[in-house]
């Protein structure tokens, strides 16, 4: 007898739906061998527990017994979370892709008893309207085609796999020289919308992977639009609605060109990426906002986003009492009723809160009117009145919340933390940082050098992917650069070479996306392009740079050599797809390397500053005199033992500078190091 499975799982975004009347199984052997048996197509649904859109189909769809029923006898139906399984998600959405789709979640894709897919969508109506067919129609059309008509179906299945299993283009004749990357960061600045940030349009992402490749270009060629189009990016994106003024942390994306209304999900993975970069970008410009944003996120992160276990959360929902925004919105009047008239009424012209508001009636609030912060004295007051209105939240029903521990979204958090503690002297949140790093590498251990991707109350799922081990060991190399932990290396060179034994592709380069014993994906996925999160292969290229920087072993060097290389086919097809690929590749010639020794005396303090407060992206930095360790890197092995003074060096690639003793030289070495002269 048929049934709904779902309960069995762990994972929020499948118990969601443990409930419908849909016979739900999960991915796996026993469903591919049911669509066998019973011959039916697959219906596979892909989507995330903070998913708006996921919430509005399941409401629609799944939940009504009338399509439930259709659904029951006409397919096997799989659902599947994206953030569970990122390497079944990404092989349907490139499947979608391949049919001229636009992605997006829900997925919902249609597959033969072998997993195939042969046709597919995203978010379906119950009813036809946004130019989309109802869903129970589209249901009906493809039970048809599938069952009366095999040949078109095999047809759709062949041209698919084709596409998906097709080989890395290689090119002999092209690189991606500096000339070329330094016009890709020119005619990107360009594409930006110069009054608002971002790229120009709606809707707006963050889209981590353009505006570091912007700030390396601006850092490395001395481009100033380049920088001012990151800086106001950054400005209106931490003074936007899609900030979380009262609690900290940002949404996913905007809905509009002005970063107002936002997807008011929020993910780990962006609040990582956007602390990283908002610290990176500090470093440079001193801009007070930067540093309160990501010292609020960071509070966010540690009051709502920790599990009991010491590792962070997936994710927290758009949607409460079953509306999108609703705990995150405000009326004037509820304002008052917190603030008081005169209180309420400057916070509400500050925060841009109208009697007509500005989304459904009530107001996102934001500084867009104001974006620069007020004197501290205001500040301090608007602190004060932000707290009470977060205290009056607390008693809102909450959005769901998923605190799945997922491996890769937490090695980007723990980096961002490891180099943001660093930078700004916080060591509380390089503990934070150790502490996730430890849930990870030992709890979520699936034998002596290999992950898991995913844990949950504790239950641990799905084989880990090349990201998992990619930016788990970034994640290592940062906290090995904040307090020199030995163990920190090691595991680093360990998940390394797991990477290199099960990943890496032998014949062509590069690392696919799902180890070579991972038996339930239909094909390996090899790519360096943009995503939400960088590639990873984007990651273990800046790996594999410092770990040949730190060891001197030259197999680190040839891989990273060749990892560039392999996808050089695919960057001359569309070099904008991938930025954060060519933004790591700019160390492979001449990555940066900063040490500071000497303890915390008055110049050591000095020379600190100096390092902190200049941006080199992409470096290899030990800048925490007083640590007490001192590992270095392996080009300053023979240099002479300075500690017992306060002393720099900066190396350019395996050349060092002789030591430096004063801020202000430190900080002409800095600046000459990081432009394109020093290649």
């Amino acid at each position: 007898m048929s049934e709904n499975r779902l309960r069995h799982e762990s994972s929020p975004y499948l118990l969601q739906h443990k409930d419908n009347p849909v016979h739900w199984w999960a991915w796996g052997p026993a469903a591919l061998a049911e669509a066998k048996r019973t011959r039916k197509p697959i219906l596979l649904s892909v989507g995330y527990a903070a998913c708006h859109w996921c919430h509005v189909m399941a409401h629609e769809s799944f939940e009504d017994p009338a399509t439930a029923d259709v659904m029951n006898n006409l397919f096997v139906n799989i659902k599947v979370d994206r953030e569970e399984r990122p390497d079944i998600d990404a092989i349907y959405m490139n499947a979608l892709h391949r049919l001229g789709e636009q992605g997006g979640w829900p997925l919902t894709m249609f597959l033969d008893a072998d997993g195939k897919p042969f046709f597919g969508g995203t978010y379906f109506p119950k009813h036809a309207q946004y130019g989309r067919p109802a869903f129970v129609t589209v249901l009906l059309q493809v039970a048809q085609i599938y069952q009366n008509e095999p040949d078109r179906i095999r047809h759709n299945v062949d041209g698919l796999m084709a596409a998906l299993t097709a080989k890395t283009l290689q090119l002999e004749d092209f690189q991606a020289s500096d000339p070329l990357i330094r016009d890709l960061v020119a005619r990107l600045t360009q594409a930006f919308d110069h009054e608002h940030g971002g790229l120009a349009g709606a809707p707006k992402f963050p889209q981590w992977n353009v505006l570091w490749l912007l700030w390396r270009g601006a850092m490395r060629y001395g481009d100033e639009a380049a920088k001012q189009a990151v800086v106001n990016t950054l400005i209106h994106i931490c003074q936007g609605g899609i900030y979380d003024h009262l609690g900290g942390g940002f949404a996913r994306y905007s809905v509009d060109e002005f970063w107002l209304v936002p997807h008011f999900e929020k993910m780990l993975y962006d609040n990582a990426l956007l602390v990283d970069l908002l610290t990176e970008v500090w470093r440079e410009t001193q801009e007070p906002l930067f540093a309160t944003r990501v010292a609020e996120t960071v509070a966010w992160l540690e009051r709502e986003m920790v599990t009991q276990d010491g590792g962070f959360a997936a994710s927290l929902d758009a949607d409460s009492e079953g509306e999108e925004g609703k705990f995150y919105v405000w009326t004037p009047d509820e304002i008052v009723d917190v603030l008081g008239e005169m209180d309420a009424a400057r916070f509400m012209e500050i925060y841009g809160v109208r009697p007509e508001g500005n989304f459904e009636g009530s107001s996102i609030l934001n500084r867009l009117d104001q974006p620069r912060l007020s004197s501290v004295v205001d500040e301090d007051r608007l602190m004060g009145l932000r707290a009470k209105l977060l205290a009056r939240r607390a008693g809102r029903v909450r959005p769901g919340f998923d605190d799945k521990v997922l491996a890769d979204w937490n090695g980007l958090m723990i980096g961002a933390l490891a180099r943001a503690g660093t930078v700004f002297g916080r060591p509380a949140w390089i503990k934070l940082a150790d502490a996730a790093f430890a849930f990870v590498s030992t709890a979520m251990r699936r034998d002596s050098d290999r992950l898991w991707h995913c844990a949950r109350d504790g239950r641990l799922t799905a084989p880990a992917t090349a990201s998992d081990y990619a930016n788990m060991t970034w994640a290592a190399l940062r906290l090995y650069q904040a307090h020199g932990d030995p163990g920190a290396l090691a595991r680093a060179t360990q998940w390394t070479r797991v990477l290199d034994r099960h990943h890496w592709d032998g014949t062509s380069g590069g690392y696919f996306t799902a180890a070579d014993d991972t038996e339930d994906v239909i094909v390996r996925l090899k790519t360096a392009h943009d995503d939400a999160v960088p590639s990873a292969n984007t990651i273990q290229l800046t790996n594999l740079i410092w770990l040949n920087a730190l060891t001197g072993e030259t197999s680190y060097a040839d891989r990273s050599e060749r990892l560039y290389n392999c996808f050089q086919g695919d960057i001359a097809r569309g070099p904008v797809g991938h930025c954060g690929f060519l933004a790591a590749g700019l160390d492979l010639t001449g990555l940066v390397q900063v040490v500071v020794t000497g303890g915390g005396s008055e110049k050591g303090i000095g020379l600190r500053r100096a390092a902190v407060c200049t941006s080199i992206p992409g470096a290899l930095e030990f800048l925490d005199p007083a640590s007490g360790a001192r590992p270095l890197p392996f080009a300053l092995g023979g240099k002479p033992d300075v500690a017992v003074t306060a002393t720099a060096y900066v190396c350019c690639g395996p050349v060092c500078g002789l030591p430096v003793f004063e801020p202000a030289g430190l900080k002409e070495r800095l600046l000459e190091a990081r432009s394109a002269r020093s290649t």
